[in-house]
């Protein structure tokens, strides 16, 4: 009998539990990745151009802002949801570990496509 009240409880307590949700304002760990891969495609962009690192800083910012508006996020809840997710380092890396398998799908199908004979 106890066991069963024991597992009882066990059981009422997961279901009692809501999944964490996120406060007002920040985005969702799949936004963030979204957005995060077109925000490092642009700092390469950006460092790859050959003109002046401020040049590149000014070029920077324009294609950031573009970024934004093709995701229709603000640059500020950007920022918020970046603070945010900093604060939980292990929902900070499987954001990241996902940005870099994504970059790395990107990067071999583009060298899949620029092969001769292809």
């Amino acid at each position: 009998m106890n066991r069963f009240l024991l597992l009882s409880f066990f059981f009422l307590c997961l279901l009692g539990c809501d999944p964490e949700k996120l406060p007002e304002g920040i985005l969702p760990e799949e936004k963030m990745v979204e957005v995060l891969i077109d925000i490092q495609l642009t700092e390469g962009i950006a460092g790859a151009m050959p003109i002046s690192y401020d040049s590149s800083q000014v070029l920077y910012r324009l294609l950031e802002r573009e970024v934004f508006l093709k995701h229709e996020v603000q640059d500020s809840v950007f920022t918020q949801s970046m603070v945010y997710y900093l604060q939980y380092p292990y929902k900070m890396d499987a954001i990241y570990a996902r940005v870099v398998d994504s970059l790395s799908l990107k990067q071999a199908s583009e060298n899949v496509v620029d092969e001769p004979g292809n």
